[in-house]
């Protein structure tokens, strides 16, 4: 069975909606998107992360697995 992840995700500190209203609205449409999904019985799991600040990095290689604290990402976006 093919599966998916889908991410709602948004930028820490910035107002990622432009009223409440329109985060109601989008909040509505994750909840009847995810309602859909559970009767389909393909739902599988959801859960929200914590802050960036609070992430631990985990690297693996040929020196062994490295766990450093913090979102240290060679990316300009972190998910």
């Amino acid at each position: 069975m093919t599966e998916y992840l889908l991410a709602v995700y948004g930028v820490e500190g910035q107002d990622n909606y432009g009223s409440e209203a329109d985060q109601d609205q989008a909040f509505a449409a994750v909840d009847a998107f995810n309602q859909k999904l559970q009767a389909a019985a393909a739902w599988v799991f959801a859960g929200g992360l914590h802050p960036a600040d609070t992430a631990s990095v985990v690297r693996t290689g040929s020196g062994g697995r490295v766990v450093t604290d913090g979102p240290f990402s060679e990316a300009k976006e972190q998910i």
